[in-house]
């Protein structure tokens, strides 16, 4: 069942964090104090680094030094996506004709 979650999550970031949040929603809380509008922002924006957050955060500790790296690829990844998507559509501003 992890590994079958880990390549929906893989595939659908957004469902993946929805569906931790309606099956953990304490764990979730916790991960980010009990604000609501981060992890909102985190679904919106960055839902790959949102998701390693609420994954990698444990009650106790937190964040340990290697988390933090695995939280540095997630965003990389992110903001890949977001790079990415604005190189791919550059012929569709009208200032912008290469």
């Amino acid at each position: 069942m992890g590994c079958l979650f880990a390549i929906f999550a893989g595939l659908f970031p957004r469902l993946g964090v929805l569906l931790i949040w309606l099956a953990r929603p304490v764990l979730f809380t916790a991960a980010f104090g009990g604000f609501f509008l981060w992890p909102l922002l985190g679904i919106i924006f960055l839902p790959f680094t949102t998701l390693m957050y609420v994954l990698i955060w444990t009650p106790v500790v937190g964040i340990g030094g290697l988390g933090w790296l695995w939280i540095l690829l997630a965003l990389l990844i992110d903001l890949g996506g977001w790079g990415s998507t604005g190189y791919a559509n550059r012929n569709r501003y009208p200032r912008r004709r290469v």
